[in-house]
């Protein structure tokens, strides 16, 4: 049975406590961050090892591209998706296949190291956000549907479920919800035509959606992920949405309005989240195991959607992505697209002035 709860783990092997949260009857995923990740080969053993102790579990990380990559040594880079952006406006016929070959490329490495999902597509439009800023495709939210469907048909192609983030919008929000509270004081039929038409067009694409920790004060006091109206009434009963709702990480400051971390697990799943995450704070998550005991189990079938088809391991990541028809035809389109001429390094995409991206979701 697959629990309610996604919880991070220490390092790049599990330790005896690791253990015993992952064997948690209502753990039900574990997200990896950069702190769990050297080479392709050791995070593979790790995912295996990961599913030995429990076999109905789910594995995902943010392998966004940009700044946003905790994969990184010997993964090709992938650009950051505002760079998607800025190529439409110039080609838009490249840009859109560009999308399609990073959905892929992303996908075929994330799983050929036994990950089920990346939470992706960033889905929110640019704007004034400090905490999405290149994250985002594009400003006009058009251009951002044309190219997000473009990217969840290459992750759908390779193999692994998509998930939008962060419903319904936090791209117009200045103040990062991982530290701060963030409040949208915009009335719905403003964030309707506007924020929310790149989840309400790609709808069809999507098996997931990440609700963001923004108060639109105007529709709800509660922020999104905590909110019945947000979730229920407007996404599952408007909108007609039936795929997973995945909280965004509840130790985040956003999240502090619930109440203390078993208030924030019970909240976002009685508002209805199918999973809860809690991610970098090792005393809420065996707070949290102890509180879901008491939760119901999420809906079995709705959850195994999202587990990625994931090959056999060939020995490096290079010779199981082979078996991924399109991965080297991705991988040289992407690579001759974007990092021919400047490359994108690692050191360039975190030398942002933005909040540490480490712990980005």
């Amino acid at each position: 049975m697959y629990g309610v709860l996604m919880i991070d783990i220490d390092s790049t092997a599990l330790t005896a406590e690791d253990v015993s949260l992952i064997k948690q009857a209502q753990v039900g995923g574990v997200i990896l961050f950069a702190r769990n990740v050297i080479h392709a080969d050791q995070v593979r053993k790790l995912c295996d090892s990961i599913r030995y102790h429990n076999t109905d579990i789910l594995i995902g990380v943010d392998q966004e591209g940009g700044r946003v990559a905790r994969l990184r040594e010997g993964f090709t880079p992938l650009p950051a998706m505002g760079k998607l952006g800025e190529l439409f406006d110039q080609d838009p016929i490249c840009a859109l296949t560009c999308a399609y070959d990073c959905g892929y490329l992303m996908a075929a490495e994330v799983l050929a190291v036994g990950i089920d999902v990346s939470f992706a597509p960033v889905l929110d439009t640019g704007g004034i956000s400090q905490v999405i800023g290149d994250r985002s495709f594009h400003q006009d939210p058009q251009i951002i549907i044309a190219l997000a469907t473009q990217f969840m048909r290459g992750m759908k192609a390779a193999g692994m479920a998509t998930t939008g983030k962060h419903f319904p919008g936090h791209g117009a929000i200045a103040p990062d919800s991982h530290v701060a509270e963030a409040i949208d004081d915009r009335s719905l039929d403003k964030i309707m035509a506007h924020d929310m038409q790149p989840f309400i067009q790609t709808l069809p694409w999507l098996d997931a959606l990440m609700p963001a920790h923004v108060i639109f004060s105007q529709v709800d006091n509660k922020p999104a992920g905590f909110s019945k109206i947000w979730l229920q009434d407007i996404l599952r009963k408007q909108l007609d949405f039936k795929g997973v709702l995945f909280s965004d990480d509840l130790s985040m400051a956003g999240a502090q309005a619930a109440g203390d971390i078993s208030a924030r697990v019970q909240a976002a799943i009685e508002a209805g989240c199918d999973i809860a995450l809690v991610c970098n704070d090792r005393i809420a998550a065996h707070e949290a195991a102890e509180a879901a005991q008491d939760l119901p189990y999420p809906n079995q079938k709705r959850i195994k959607t999202m587990r990625g088809q994931i090959p056999m391991w060939q020995g490096d990541l290079e010779s199981t992505c082979q078996q991924f028809e399109y991965w080297q035809q991705a991988k040289d389109n992407v690579m001759q697209t974007f990092f021919t001429t400047k490359t994108e390094s690692s050191s360039e995409n975190d030398s942002s002035p933005l909040t540490d991206p480490t712990n980005y979701k």
